[in-house]
């Protein structure tokens, strides 16, 4: 098998009628994000040849979420503190008396 083989996806068959095939194809993807409706033109998905059962490819699936998380592009914050130096008690040298 050569690696143009590899990348192409192969059709499998349709969990929901017998005689089907789950083919790729790209879709438009509907989605709501609070009350707005959002629509991704040319969306990976599966679709049976006989009964059209659709399932959405995993992975673009997951990428859109992120993409559509209100917190993306924001910077992560760590809860960890920041080390702060502080003396020791009883590090502190007194002043000598000459």
């Amino acid at each position: 098998m050569n690696e143009i083989e590899k990348e192409i996806p192969q059709p499998y068959p349709c969990n929901e009628c017998p005689a089907g095939m789950m083919h790729p194809r790209m879709l438009a993807y509907f989605t709501w994000l609070g009350n707005e409706l959002i629509t991704v033109p040319d969306f990976p998905a599966w679709v049976c040849d006989v009964c059209g059962k659709r399932e959405y490819d995993d992975q673009a699936v997951s990428w859109l979420n992120m993409l559509l998380n209100p917190n993306a592009g924001k910077p992560t914050h760590s809860n960890r503190k920041a080390h702060q130096l502080r003396p020791r008690s009883g590090s502190i040298r007194p002043a000598s008396e000459s």
